[in-house]
């Protein structure tokens, strides 16, 4: 059910994305996509259902640890494919030697805390800091 992204797969993408409320005016979907394609297309996810895309998941690896960007349609969720494409991303982690999976879910999302709460998944003690790189950004 899940397979690696293909090219012709960006439009079926970015509709998912924005079906699913994940498209925000500081991500450019085309953008993400380009770069995951460029660093790591292997580790690039989708499902479908009868052609139908209706989960994601866009892994990182950085020599030591993991992050992934999972997402599964609303109306899919109940049906495993989240937990199928957390599956393949774990083996192709483990097929690197990673040690450990980190992953960010907004304090907001209840639903998705209790997701990975089930999943062996536990709340650390640390704070996630970001900062957007612009073009013009000179500071280090």
């Amino acid at each position: 059910r899940s397979r690696p992204y293909q090219e012709t797969d960006e439009p079926a993408v970015i509709e998912f994305w924005q079906s699913c409320g994940l498209v925000v005016p500081s991500n450019d979907p085309r953008k993400d996509i380009i770069r995951k394609v460029q660093d790591s297309p292997e580790l690039f996810l989708v499902s479908e259902v009868e052609g139908e895309l209706v989960g994601s998941s866009m892994a990182g690896y950085e020599g030591t640890e993991a992050d992934f960007y999972l997402a599964v349609h609303p109306r899919f969720q109940p049906c495993g494919y989240a937990t199928e494409l957390m599956a393949a991303a774990k083996s192709l982690w483990r097929d690197r030697g990673c040690a450990k999976i980190n992953h960010q879910v907004r304090a907001s999302n209840a639903g998705v805390i209790q997701f990975y709460s089930r999943r062996g998944f536990s709340t650390e003690n640390v704070l996630s800091m970001g900062k957007r790189l612009e073009a013009a950004d000179t500071e280090v």
